[in-house]
């Protein structure tokens, strides 16, 4: 049985924990990934599905050159040539990592699976023993498949696998989150007809109540969308009506809360209905950390666990489930592990996040809804894109900035942002409040002096409440 100073299990942001570890302190390391190097975000994640959505937008830009007087004819989508794009570059970088990792002594990589066998005790590919008084879990998630009749005998995919689809006719997506309208986007922008089985009343349903309300009514002019059903049978029609045999089709029973039912077939199948943890694939309960009733370790504000010396961070913690965040967490886990005499609570003030859907979406802070339940007094603004100068010039007609403000002391409690750049003009608030609970005040972003034009007006001009 080998002994390491330090375990890191995941080779997403767990690998900074990792690296740091190593070459700064020479403590010995092991690092553990199954799969290829560079964790979720770069492999299946934000990275790639960010290179398939930049085309998409481009497309959008092509559909809309009328707008601005300029005609665009035979434009043609080469569909493999976007794949080959994405997959050259996700594979370039993990295998990068992968080089750099194997010529180096420290850390040791075990490119394996691995689980525990006791408290501090890890097997690994069923042959090989390693432990530490130190671990860090950064394991993340993986896509949950719902138990749906029928579902196990149909081909289907999920997010991790959206490269491998052709550029189909016809595509089902079940579930209704950022995930899903992400891939609705690429895939609709392409040609593709999207169908959305979304059980919930709106789509992105967590996002404040005009995100989600406008996105809902934007995503139902273009796709077919099916809402506040459940899909309960999923199963192939291979024939036609006369009886010949033809491509599968898939099809979805879906049934609402009044008992009707809707069948909706297509060429493929997307299950994109959130995110479940790993740590049952780690036999945690082996190790005697503790978990929630979802699966997500439970760690303090330092991110240790119920076992002392064992850490965890990033998506299998489940508090925010963005990179950000996890880059973030790593920064705290290595002081925390490496100074435990001089542990920092993690700062999760003002823990932003984008949707990369067309119109784009970003937010931070409260929704109105969640303000409402908690009883927090608040008064709330919003500025449409169109009445600023660039937003004209960019004939940008849905897009808008929520402000949500502390009725006593003007603090930021929230904002939402639907437009274009929403994901670059939520920084300037990220700066207001990330100032201090008492001194994120929305004072800070009107007494900026913002270009003219420029779109950062729209953030200006919602914020005079």
């Amino acid at each position: 049985m080998k002994k390491f100073d330090l375990i890191v299990i995941g080779s997403g942001s767990g690998l900074d924990v990792a690296n740091a570890a190593a070459t700064e302190k020479g403590f010995k390391v092991a690092i553990i990934e199954k799969d290829k190097l560079g964790g979720t975000c770069l492999n299946r994640g934000c990275i790639p599905s960010k290179l398939l959505i930049h085309s998409a937008d481009i497309i959008e830009i092509i559909k809309k050159a009328d707008v601005f007087g300029i005609t665009v004819k035979d434009y043609r989508i080469d569909f493999q040539q976007i794949v080959n794009r994405v997959n050259k570059i996700v594979n370039t970088d993990s295998n990068e990592i992968k080089k750099g990792l194997q010529a180096s002594k420290n850390p040791q990589l075990f490119l394996q699976e691995c689980k525990f066998i006791g408290e501090k005790k890890i097997l690994i590919a069923n042959d090989k023993i390693i432990t530490s008084d130190t671990i860090l879990i950064a394991s993340g998630t993986r896509p949950n498949i719902p138990n749906i009749k029928g579902l196990k005998n149909v081909e289907h995919i999920t997010s991790n696998e959206a490269l491998s689809l052709n550029n189909n006719q016809n595509l089902t997506i079940i579930g209704g989150g950022y995930i899903a309208c992400e891939l609705a986007h690429f895939f609709g922008s392409l040609g593709t007809k999207i169908n959305i089985i979304q059980r919930n009343d709106l789509l992105i349903p967590n996002e404040d109540i005009d995100i989600s309300t406008r996105v809902t009514d934007i995503f139902s002019k273009k796709y077919n969308i099916y809402l506040g059903y459940n899909a309960e049978l999923v199963f192939y029609d291979s024939k036609d009506k006369n009886g010949l045999n033809k491509t599968k089709i898939i099809n979805v029973i879906a049934k609402n809360k009044f008992g009707n039912y809707v069948k909706v077939s297509s060429d493929q199948l997307l299950i994109a209905i959130g995110r479940i943890p790993n740590s049952d694939l780690l036999s945690i309960e082996k190790s005697g950390v503790k978990i929630n009733e979802r699966g997500f370790i439970v760690v303090d504000e330092y991110l240790e666990t119920n076992i002392k010396g064992i850490f965890a961070l990033g998506d299998v913690v489940g508090k925010y489930q963005f990179k950000h965040n996890a880059n973030n967490e790593a920064q705290y886990a290595y002081n925390n592990i490496v100074h435990p005499d001089k542990k920092i609570p993690v700062n999760y003030t003002a823990i932003p996040h984008a949707i990369f859907t067309n119109p784009q979406i970003a937010a931070v802070g409260y929704t109105e809804q969640q303000l409402t339940k908690e009883k927090i007094e608040y008064e709330k603004s919003i500025y449409p894109y169109i009445q600023t100068g660039m937003g004209q010039v960019i004939e940008d007609k849905e897009g808008f900035v929520k402000f949500l403000i502390d009725k006593r002391n003007r603090t930021i409690l929230g904002c939402h942002i639907m437009g274009t750049d929403a994901s670059i003009l939520i920084h300037e608030v990220l700066v207001a409040m990330r100032i201090g609970k008492d001194e994120g005040k929305i004072d800070n972003i009107t007494r900026t002096i913002h270009i003219h034009p420029s779109l950062s007006e729209v953030i200006s001009k919602a914020a005079y409440i």
